[in-house]
């Protein structure tokens, strides 16, 4: 596009035609936060850190009043406050305490390529921060010979140091001095990027260059060029070599060098407001809190991933040192706590790694050679047990070591013969070279014990190393507090590997699970493992939250579904729920009659939803009106249509039908989509057959009759469309409840919801609840395909899951369930979803299958399944009121399968035929190995 200015506060805006662009691109500049914004951010940050601090939770119950705290959170807040308040409580607990005006904070970790980032948190704004990260990398480049990439932004500076950059992390406060700063600060920015924008906007200005010539206007890259050279020759030290220049360079008294060098340093920067912030450092009055961690603060996440324009050097996105910088949400539940600490088994692994192994006496000569020394104690019995004895006497016998006896009854060393004359010229520095290569992290103190070497001259022989680069100080391991009790010293390469090692321990707590062990994680999350299910009305309500719009053969919700989920189910649960307003059924969507007019049968689709959300699932009745209904039904309807909601005893004299046509009318209804009633009973009573149920106004005429009629269920009413829900909305709430019910949502899991809306729409909500911050994105689930989005407390259940590990637990469902995922998570063939199939998983590994009468394994191979296994996957264990309810009375409990012959009689022929084989033949267990994806024991 060619943008044109045509007259003042005018843009035109016409097609370029293809030509190529005629503005090059240089580095420009953002606006600067003022110092009141500053002041008001770092003081938030002091009230969050001292209400977290009290032990005051950052939030209150109540509904904040105008006058309240900024970030009280009350009922039906913006949700934004509390992700503040996380955000800010998850850094302190890293740092120790939030960076205000008041306290700073140092934090340097190592990155994936074994260097490390040092971020400094300093809340005074760009101007402050971008004079003093310019300073300190110009202070860093003549004390270290390296030249650093750093970045400022309101809050924080970032130096990216090298293997070369070893000092104590709270000395990084003091590098800069406010005396001297102002001419470091000069000699800096003379590089920067700054300084030429600058040169060439005052030298337009001062008309030091043509903006035109000939009568048309100078090109700006043809601008810069000249701008250039003018500066070369105003200002040549600016552009000259500089390996000809010795020392600082001089500034020459020029007015556009002055004026330029001005702009950077009180408009670009803020001089004055970084001297005052150094004396104020220096004079005690701001608390500096350094810290070494595994892994980057949320709070150095801005700055890691900082815009071009916070640069202060010249290197590109794609160069820079952070991006090999690895991040994860440190929000994220049951490993914030394990965030700032090295992982205790990585040091010791370390250690391990580090100490030397010994197989022959040149091996010990050596590690004797790279150690420096033995204690006679460490190798007399080796870091593994083993004895080195034999190989040291062969090494003192060939006159290649020598055994030092020390006085105050310290341990004898040994030393290789090569290395004996730096004990008694005393090169404790090179000496501890070589044992801190071999030992990890260490104390001074513990260093010179074998050497019998004061604290004082160990500790100054570490420094000497640290100079180098060699080692770093810092707290690595618990110890006990004190002055100098808790400061170690460890190798440079040694501990960038702890590092290494802590990062992998936490990465590997998010690793993808197998699909057995989210088979196993779902039966939990949906209550089906014994140990997680729930008892009393609440807990039914918590089920049916869950499989909230998910449609189930009639005949299967309470039989199967949930009496699986729920201790004691009994039908007066549901029924409660019903008829105080909280659970309404119905058919979702409105779907076509399946021929005649029976109504519907017990394999009829029927959804369980919460009456709040019923006008989303069963109001969609698109069609509906359309369907050709019998004579008693149109009637029904009409009377429903007519008069709203009405009990059974009003219908039948209401429509002028007998009890007989009213329930055949109902049960088309039903079946259509068309009514509901106030309790399940109705249904119950429609999906049972006449000759089993309790006459109306009669007793029961058999012992199987079930206790209940049709005048139970409350009152008939028709589902009809109310207000038009948005799409939005909908969309929204069937993405919760797919979240609700699988704690895990991938595009796969849709296989089992026919209703549900196509992956893309569900997926745009999805990325926006993880932008928000409420869910969880990653790979979860190993093997499956696409995007996959968790709650976060799915995740801290699911890590659970994978740790126990299996523990052969036999979990028997019906086909109908919601968790027959055979074939869709887990590998294999499918089962039908009809109420009638069972299937049988073994650690979540599908292992048998009841489809069609016939038992048959889901596994490799043609074994035949133990009587064992078949009595596990036909065992239905009922309640004796949800056994009066089904008609079942008569029956042993746990006997009875779906069909007409009794679950005992199948056990038996399946049994008959079934080979005298173990639970767990062999093609079983291959199977499983392959679901787990591994073999042998858990992850």
């Amino acid at each position: 596009w060619r943008i044109q200015q045509v007259a003042r506060g005018t843009v035109r805006v016409e097609d370029a035609r293809g030509q190529p662009p005629t503005i090059p691109f240089w580095l420009g500049e953002a606006p600067a936060r003022s110092r009141e914004l500053s002041a008001a951010v770092a003081e938030l940050r002091g009230e969050v850190d001292e209400r977290v601090e009290g032990g005051v939770l950052p939030s209150e119950a109540k509904e904040p009043s105008p006058n309240a705290w900024p970030l009280a959170v009350g009922p039906g807040d913006d949700p934004s406050r509390a992700q503040v308040l996380a955000y800010l409580a998850e850094s302190r607990r890293m740092l120790g305490a939030l960076p205000t005006q008041d306290t700073l904070i140092a934090e340097r970790f190592f990155d994936e390529s074994g260097g490390m980032q040092l971020v400094l948190h300093a809340p005074f704004g760009s101007r402050v921060n971008r004079a003093w990260g310019l300073a300190l990398r110009k202070r860093f480049c003549r004390q270290f010979n390296f030249e650093l990439q750093a970045a400022a932004t309101e809050d924080a500076v970032l130096l990216s140091l090298g293997p070369q950059h070893s000092f104590p992390l709270e000395t990084v406060f003091k590098f800069l001095h406010p005396d001297t700063v102002g001419d470091i600060l000069v000699q800096a920015l003379l590089d920067a990027p700054m300084f030429g924008t600058h040169w060439r906007w005052n030298t337009s200005i001062a008309l030091a260059l043509p903006r035109n010539r000939g009568g048309r206007k100078v090109p700006p890259q043809i601008q810069r060029m000249e701008a250039e050279d003018l500066l070369a020759a105003a200002f040549p030290d600016a552009a000259a070599c500089l390996e000809n220049i010795p020392g600082d360079r001089e500034i020459p008294n020029h007015p556009l060098v002055r004026q330029t060098i001005d702009d950077c340093v009180h408009e670009v920067m803020d001089l004055d407001g970084l001297i005052a912030v150094l004396r104020r450092i220096h004079a005690g009055e701001i608390r500096c809190i350094a810290r070494d961690l595994p892994e980057p603060s949320p709070l150095a996440s801005e700055i890691l991933n900082a815009k071009p324009y916070a640069f202060l050097d010249d290197a590109p996105l794609e160069e820079r040192r952070t991006q090999a910088v690895y991040t994860r949400r440190a929000t994220e539940p049951s490993s914030a706590d394990d965030l700032g600490a090295l992982d205790p088994a990585a040091i010791e692994r370390v250690r391990d790694e580090a100490w030397p192994e010994v197989q022959s006496a040149d091996e010990l000569h050596d590690a004797l050679l790279t150690s420096g020394f033995l204690t006679e104690a460490e190798g007399g019995a080796g870091r593994a047990g083993e004895s080195w004895l034999g190989y040291w006497r062969e090494l003192v016998e060939a006159g290649r070591a020598v055994r030092v006896t020390q006085a105050d009854g310290r341990p004898a060393l040994w030393v290789a013969a090569e290395r004996a004359a730096e004990l008694g010229q005393g090169s404790v520095r090179e000496l501890f070279r070589g044992r801190l290569g071999i030992l990890g992290p260490v104390t001074a103190a513990e260093l010179a014990a074998p050497l019998g070497l004061p604290e004082l001259e160990a500790g100054a022989a570490l420094v000497s190393l640290e100079g180098e680069g060699v080692v770093l100080r810092g707290r690595f391991t618990p110890r006990p507090a004190g002055p100098a009790g808790d400061l170690e010293w460890c190798d440079r390469r040694l501990l960038a590997r702890i590092h290494r090692y802590t990062l992998n321990r936490l990465r590997a707590e998010i690793e993808p699970v197998s699909a057995a062990d989210f088979m196993r994680f779902l039966f939990a999350w949906q209550r089906v493992d014994p140990e997680h299910r729930v008892a009393g009305i609440e807990g039914l309500a918590t089920v049916i939250e869950q499989l909230e719009g998910f449609e189930l053969p009639a005949a299967a919700w309470e039989a199967d579904v949930l009496s699986a989920r729920c201790e004691e189910y009994e039908p007066m649960l549901l029924d409660t729920l019903c008829l105080t307003g909280r659970v309404a059924w119905g058919r979702v969507p409105a779907g076509q009659r399946a021929g005649g007019t029976g109504g519907p049968i017990r394999s009829t689709p029927i959804a369980l939803c919460s009456r709040a959300h019923a006008g989303t699932w069963l109001a969609e009745r698109a069609g509906a009106e359309d369907q050709e209904l019998s004579s008693y039904a149109a009637r029904v309807r009409e009377v429903l249509d007519q008069r709203g909601a009405i009990f059974f005893h009003e219908l039948v004299p209401a429509s002028g039908l007998l009890t007989t046509q009213v329930e055949q009318a109902l049960a088309e209804l039903a079946g259509l989509g068309m009514v509901t009633s106030d309790g399940f009973a109705g249904l119950r009573a429609l999906i049972t057959p006449s000759s089993k149920r309790k006459p109306l106004g009669g007793r029961q005429r058999r012992h199987r009759t079930v206790p209940f009629g049709i005048e139970s269920a409350g009152r008939w009413s028709l589902l009809k469309g109310g207000a038009q829900v948005p799409d939005t909305e909908r969309l929204e709430l069937i993405a919760h409840t797919l979240l609700r019910r699988y704690g895990v949502i991938f595009r796969r899991l849709l296989a089992r919801e026919p209703g549900a809306p196509p992956w893309r729409e569900l997926l745009q909500i999805y990325r926006r609840l993880e932008a928000r911050g409420e869910i969880r994105g990653g790979r979860f689930v190993s093997g499956m395909s696409g995007e996959q989005f968790a709650l976060p407390e799915a995740v801290g259940q699911l890590r659970a899951v994978r740790r126990q590990g299996p523990r052969g637990r036999l979990v028997a469902l019906s086909a109908a369930d919601p968790l027959n995922l055979a074939g869709i998570v887990t590998p294999g063939e499918r089962v039908s979803a009809l109420g009638r199939n069972r299937i049988l998983y073994r650690d979540g590994v599908p292992v048998l299958a009841l489809e069609g009468g016939e038992v048959r394994p889901l596994v490799l191979g043609e074994a035949e399944p133990s009587p064992e296994l078949v009595q596990a996957l036909v065992r239905k264990r009922l309640t004796p009121a949800l056994r009066a309810h089904l008609g079942m009375s008569g029956v042993p409990a746990g006997s009875m399968l779906p069909g007409k012959r009794s679950a005992r009689r199948r056990t038996k022929k399946a049994a008959a035929s079934a080979h005298p084989t173990s639970a767990s033949p062999p093609e079983v267990k291959h199977h499983e190995q392959q679901v787990l994806g591994h073999h042998g024991g858990p992850e």
